[in-house]
C-alpha cells in the first residue's frame, strides 16, 4: 500500500513514501523501496527479515529466503509506511538466460537431491561417489546441506547447469540464501582440491584448475551462485599443421566473462517461458531431474527437424525412470512403421539381454549410410563394395524387423570355471531378421563364403539354406528362408521353456515396448543371477565345488556392478517420438547365489 507521511518538523512539503501495494516477489531478486522525487530525504527502512535497518530515499533489498515479510519506513522512529512481501523461491529456469539451448536441472533441492546422491553412491560406491563429488566445488557446497551441517544453500530453490550457443563451456548454478558465505564455502572447497583461487573483486572470484586449463569464474546474481567452466581445448597432435589465419567459421568463445555478462544481462523470465518447453512439459511425467534442449540454430530459412527435447528422470532408492519426448517439425522416419519381430513371439524364455529394431529398411539405410544421393551414402556403399558386399541390395531384402536375444548358460559357465580355473562366457545368441526375399541374401552369403577360410557345411531346405560352422569351439547356425534369416550361436536352448518373450517384456515394462515401430533394448543382470542361483547340480561336479564356484561368482558380481536391470525404448508418436528408460539397482539384501 502507498503511505504519505511528514518528514519531521519544519518540512515545507509532504513527500510520498512510495512502497507500492502488497505483492509477491522472488527470493534473491531485489525489490525497490522509496521515492524517486528530487530532493526526497532519506528515511530508515526495516525489511522485516532480521537484517539491520538501512537508510536512504530509495533503496533496494533482496529477501534471501521464502516467507512473508513486512517492510516499514520510519522517520525519527515513527512509522510512516509499510508493505507486505510474500517471498517465494525463485525458479531455477528464471535464473537461466533465455538464449541457453540445453539445461539440466533439479527444480528444488529438498526431496530431489538426497535420493539422487543416494543412488549415485550405490551405483559407484559411497567412497568413490563422495570423492568425485568433493572434487566439484559446487557439489561440495550441496553435500554440506545433505549431511545436516550448516548450509547456505536454499533447499526450496533449484540447481543445475546449462550451455550457451556462443560459449564453449558449462555454467552451473545453485540457489543460495547467503551469497557471501556461499562463495567463501566454494572457494575453500576449491582450494582444498588444489585450485588456485584469486581474491573476490567486484563480486567475482577466479579459479585456475590445479591440473591446468581455462580460468573459471564464480559469482552471485539475484540469489543464485554461478560457476562458469570453459571447455579446455585439446592440444593438436604432434606434427599436425597449425592454421595461422582465421579462415574457418567463428567458434564459440571460451571467455568466461562472456557467460557472466549473459547472466547479469538476464531480464524477464529467462528460459522459464520458452514456448517449446511449455509445449513439451505436459507430455512428460513429473520427475526429480529434468533436461531440456531447444532447437539447433537454423540454417537460412529452413526450420530444424528437431524442435526440442524434454525429459524427466524420477529417482527412487533403487531405480531411475526416464520419460522423454522429442518434438519434430515433420514426422520422423517419414511416419512409416515396420512389424514387430517374429523371433520374440515364440522363443526360449529368460534372456539376459534383448534388443529389437523395428524401422522401415529405407529409413534404416538413411541412418546407417546417409540420405539417397548424399556423399556420405556414396562413400559408405563404396567401402562395402570394396569388401564384396552390395549393401543396398541387402537392405532391399529386409522387412524392417531385426531382433537379438542373449541367454546365459549357467551350468556350462560354472563347469568351465571349475574345470579350467578361469571364467569364460557361455550361452547363446539369437539374431533374427524379417525378409522379403531369400535369393539376394543367399547369393550374397555364397559369394562371401567362396574365398573365406572358414570351414562350414550347408544344407538346402525348402525355400532356402542352412549354414553350419564352429567359432571358438561353439556351434553356429545360420538359417535363411523366404521370410526370415536366423542366426543361432552358442549352447543349445532346447531345455528352456518357450513362450511369447515380447509379450512378457511388454507386460514387464509397460506400453508397447518390443512391439511394432519400437526400438527397444534390455539388459537383465537379475536374470543372470537367477540362472546362477537356480543351478543346483552339474553332472561330474561335486556339491562342494559348485558351492565354492557360486560363492566366488557372488563376490565377483557384487564387486563388478550393483546394476540389476537396464531398459530403453524409442517409438514414434504424434508430433515426434517418445523415449522411455529404466535403470534398477539390486536389493542390498539380495540372497546369496547358493
Amino acid at each position: 500500500m502507498a503511505a504519505v507521511g511528514p518528514w519531521g518538523a519544519g518540512c515545507h512539503r509532504a513527500v510520498r513514501v512510495d512502497l507500492g501495494e502488497d505483492r509477491t516477489v522472488e527470493a534473491g531478486v531485489p525489490v525497490e523501496l522509496g521515492s524517486n522525487e528530487p530532493g526526497a530525504p532519506a528515511v530508515t527502512w526495516e525489511a522485516g527479515d532480521g537484517t539491520p535497518a538501512f537508510e536512504g530515499a530509495r533503496v533496494s533489498h533482496a529477501y534471501a529466503s521464502a516467507g512473508t515479510y513486512t517492510a516499514r519506513a520510519l522517520v525519527s522512529g515513527e512509522e510512516v509506511g509499510r508493505v507486505k512481501f510474500t517471498v517465494v523461491p525463485r525458479p531455477v529456469l528464471r535464473a537461466v538466460p533465455a538464449g541457453a539451448r540445453t539445461v539440466l536441472w533439479l527444480p528444488q533441492l529438498r526431496g530431489n537431491l538426497e535420493p539422487l546422491i543416494d543412488f549415485y553412491e550405490r551405483l559407484i560406491g559411497a567412497e568413490n561417489a563422495r570423492q568425485s563429488l568433493d572434487e566439484t566445488p559446487l557439489m561440495a557446497l550441496l553435500l554440506r546441506g545433505i549431511d545436516g551441517g550448516p548450509s547456505v544453500v536454499d533447499p526450496d530453490e533449484g540447481a543445475g547447469f546449462f550451455f550457451l550457443p556462443e560459449f564453449d563451456g558449462t555454467v552451473a548454478l545453485v540457489g543460495v540464501t547467503e551469497p557471501e558465505a556461499a562463495m567463501e564455502a566454494v572457494l575453500r572447497a576449491a582450494q582444498d582440491v588444489g585450485h588456485d583461487v584469486s581474491p573476490v573483486e567486484d563480486g567475482v572470484a577466479r579459479l585456475r584448475p590445479a591440473e591446468g586449463g581455462e580460468e573459471m569464474l564464480l559469482f552471485v546474481d539475484r540469489g543464485y551462485l554461478y560457476l562458469v567452466v570453459p571447455e579446455t581445448p585439446e592440444a593438436p597432435p604432434e606434427g599436425a599443421p597449425v592454421q595461422a589465419m582465421a579462415v574457418v567459421p567463428p567458434t564459440p568463445t571460451r571467455d568466461a566473462d562472456y557467460a557472466r555478462r549473459a547472466v547479469l544481462g538476464l531480464t524477464g523470465p529467462g528460459l522459464s517461458e520458452d514456448p517449446v518447453l511449455h509445449e513439451l512439459r505436459p507430455k512428460v511425467a513429473e520427475g526429480s531431474v529434468y533436461l531440456y534442449s531447444g532447437p539447433a540454430a537454423e540454417e537460412g530459412d529452413e526450420a530444424p527437424l528437431l524442435r526440442g527435447v524434454f525429459a524427466s528422470v524420477s529417482v527412487k532408492p533403487d531405480r531411475l525412470d526416464l520419460d522423454g519426448f522429442l518434438s519434430s517439425s515433420e514426422p520422423l522416419l517419414q511416419g512409416a512403421s515396420a512389424p514387430a519381430s517374429a523371433l520374440l513371439s515364440q522363443t526360449a524364455q529368460g534372456p539376459v539381454a534383448a534388443a529389437q529394431l523395428s524401422i522401415p529398411p529405407e529409413e534404416l539405410a538413411k541412418l546407417a549410410f546417409g540420405s539417397p544421393g548424399s556423399e556420405r551414402r556414396a562413400r559408405t556403399l563404396e567401402r562395402w563394395r570394396d569388401r564384396g558386399l552390395d549393401a543396398e541390395a541387402l537392405l532391399k531384402t529386409l522387412r524392417g524387423d531385426v531382433a537379438m536375444l542373449v541367454y546365459f548358460d549357467a551350468p556350462a559357465f560354472l563347469k568351465h570355471l571349475i574345470q579350467n580355473k578361469r571364467p569364460e562366457a557361455r550361452g547363446s545368441v539369437l539374431v533374427d531378421a524379417g525378409l522379403t526375399s531369400a535369393a539376394p541374401v543367399l547369393r550374397l552369403i555364397d559369394e562371401h563364403l567362396e574365398d573365406a577360410p572358414l570351414r562350414y557345411t550347408e544344407e538346402k531346405v525348402q525355400g532356402g539354406k542352412v549354414y553350419r560352422t564352429q567359432l571358438r569351439g561353439q556351434p553356429v547356425e545360420l538359417r535363411v528362408g523366404p521370410e526370415r534369416a536366423t542366426l543361432v550361436a552358442g549352447e543349445s536352448l532346447d531345455g528352456r521353456p518357450r513362450g511369447d518373450v515380447g509379450a512378457a517384456l511388454r507386460e514387464r515394462f509397460g506400453g508397447e515396448a518390443f512391439g511394432a515401430g519400437h526400438v527397444s533394448l534390455m539388459v537383465d543382470l537379475g536374470q543372470l543371477r537367477a540362472d546362477l542361483r537356480g543351478t543346483k547340480a552339474i553332472p561330474g561336479i561335486s556339491t562342494a565345488e559348485l558351492v565354492t564356484a557360486k560363492s566366488f561368482l557372488s563376490a565377483m558380481l557384487e564387486q563388478l556392478t550393483p546394476l540389476e536391470l537396464g531398459f530403453l525404448d524409442f517409438s514414434l508418436a504424434e508430433g515426434g517420438a517418445r523415449v522411455k528408460g529404466r535403470l534398477t539397482l539390486r536389493d542390498d539384501g539380495w540372497e546369496s547365489l547358493r
